[in-house]
């Protein structure tokens, strides 16, 4: 694996694989996916604490209150 990439060498072995060892690479590269870390910490969105203006954060409110709430039936 030195002279080739990790995705070449992947791409080798896993056809080697049985169905079932496939599936089960499969759902390990799919845990270690959702295993990242994503976003950012919430310390350094502290910066951002007290910029949006009151009033704002009202409209904003109300039109989540509105809007997001509505349920509609029909729609699926």
């Amino acid at each position: 694996m030195d002279t080739m990439g990790s995705e070449e060498a992947i791409g080798i072995e896993v056809p080697k694989l049985t169905f079932e060892e496939q599936k089960r690479v499969l759902a390990f590269v799919h845990s270690l996916e959702a295993s990242r870390e994503c976003g950012v910490a919430g310390r350094e969105l502290l910066r951002f604490a007290g910029q949006i203006e009151t009033n704002d954060l009202e409209r904003m409110r109300t039109a989540i209150e509105e809007d997001c709430e509505r349920l509609n039936a029909n729609e699926w």
